[in-house]
């Protein structure tokens, strides 16, 4: 069961070819005043009458003087043009059919644009010095937005969280002042306020109640490199540009090569009013790779701070599994963010029962083969996620298309390189059916 598996336009009607010879309305005037007013003898200056071309030429009635070997000769360049016309068309059409394009779908903050980024690095010479110089200030965003969040849900969350250090509380009330300057500069005074603020236990216990409010998943990274991120001379590291978060709008393509195939990734907007974008993106598709968060099961969406995340996952995936567009497609699942799945089932402060009451009679498939060295309580935890998704693709499907799931951690380049190498081969099969050659 591969469900099981490793982890120029249309040719337009001709129009009618306008006539060498056209008429000539003023030549037509002329030569009926000549027959209406003869001029006489006396006054005529008698000339020779010049050869037919030139005479024609010269009443404006002749549209070309050329000779049949010039149309000959116009005729042949033109067939030589429309050759090399065709031999590019051609061409064209045959790299488009040997490319694979692939769809990365997946609901708000999954990973879909760090996989992509991975992609770069693998296949593409990842970032120039340009490109991570352009990437500072979103970092420093990124450091901005976090401590804002975690101070301002301080007071907000049930039951609030105080300070440890009261003296702190002037650095916590110049943080709150800052957060709707958009144009910020990032002094050395903000990144000094914002490692004090972080080295507070009470700052420190309201992250850890993360789940209650909305908080970019690279905060506690950036937080804890505060001192390189404020350096003059700050320069990003690969793992650096990796966690960055950026809110992805509309639609990016990513091309790259792998053992001369081309590869084409098309990134969308994961959020609900992104969504409608997705249709743009489903012409020839070779496969889908849906992307889950699977740490995301105590957390609720940005857009309504209601719906568990986990469940808008799910019913993302079937109603994309069930489109009728796409019931030929197959999707490699992206069962994403292991390593902080796995940091939450082994601190035990938020259990998956609590949220899916299933999880309470769960019991790991027999062909089930952890990593090495895994708890079993996280293999438990991943195994029972993924089965939720397997459950969904196993229910329908009709035989057209089948859900091969991945475990993955996007931001471990290694384990993307594996997972995509084990996946090119499904790819290959997908569009070797898509062309209807398997």
């Amino acid at each position: 069961d591969p469900s099981r598996g490793a982890d120029g336009g249309a040719q337009g009607g001709r129009g009618r070819r306008a006539p060498l010879f056209q008429p000539c309305p003023a030549a037509g005037r002329r030569r009926r005043r000549a027959t209406q007013r003869p001029r006489s003898p006396a006054l005529r200056t008698p000339r020779t009458a010049p050869a037919a071309p030139e005479r024609a030429r010269s009443m404006g009635c002749l549209g070309s003087s050329k000779t049949a070997e010039d149309t000959g000769v116009d005729e042949k360049e033109r067939r030589e043009a429309n050759k090399k016309i065709e031999k590019q068309l051609q061409k064209e059409r045959l790299a488009y059919k040997a490319t694979h394009r692939l769809l990365l779908l997946g609901a708000g903050e999954s990973g879909k644009s760090t996989i992509v980024k991975q992609m770069r690095i693998l296949h593409v010479n990842g970032f120039n010095p340009e490109e991570k110089k352009q990437k500072i200030l979103d970092i420093r965003k990124n450091v901005k937005d976090a401590i804002v969040t975690i101070v301002s849900a301080m007071s907000t969350i049930i039951p609030p969280v105080p300070l440890a250090n009261p003296e702190n509380q002037f650095r916590s009330d110049y943080i709150k002042s800052i957060a709707p300057i958009t144009d910020f500069e990032y002094s050395q005074e903000f990144f000094d306020h914002v490692k004090k603020l972080w080295d507070d236990e009470g700052v420190k216990a309201c992250f850890e109640r993360s789940n209650e409010y909305q908080l970019i998943d690279c905060a506690q990274y950036f937080l804890e490199r505060i001192d390189s991120v404020s350096l003059v001379d700050y320069t990003p590291t690969d793992q650096d540009l990796l966690r960055c978060r950026v809110l992805t709008s509309g639609i990016f393509e990513t091309r790259f090569q792998v053992d001369k195939v081309n590869f084409h990734m098309f990134d969308v907007g994961g959020q609900r009013d992104e969504r409608r974008k997705w249709i743009q993106c489903f012409n020839d598709v070779t496969a889908i790779i849906y992307v889950a968060a699977c740490s995301s099961y105590n957390m609720v969406i940005r857009e309504d701070n209601n719906t568990n995340r986990l469940r808008e996952s799910l019913d993302l995936f079937e109603s994309i599994w069930n489109n009728r567009w796409l019931r030929t497609i197959s999707i490699i699942l992206f069962l994403n963010k292991q390593d902080m799945l796995a940091e939450k089932v082994l601190a035990g402060k938020s259990k998956i029962e609590d949220y899916f009451p299933e999880y309470a009679n769960y019991t790991v498939p027999e062909d089930a083969t952890p990593d090495a060295g895994e708890d079993p309580k996280v293999t438990r935890a991943k195994f029972f996620i993924r089965d939720l998704f397997l459950r969904i693709s196993t229910a329908t499907g009709d035989g057209k298309h089948y859900c091969y799931p991945h475990f993955t951690c996007a931001v471990d380049t290694e384990n993307i390189r594996r997972v995509f190498n084990d996946c090119r081969d499904i790819i290959q099969r997908m569009h070797l059916k898509q062309y209807e050659l398997l």
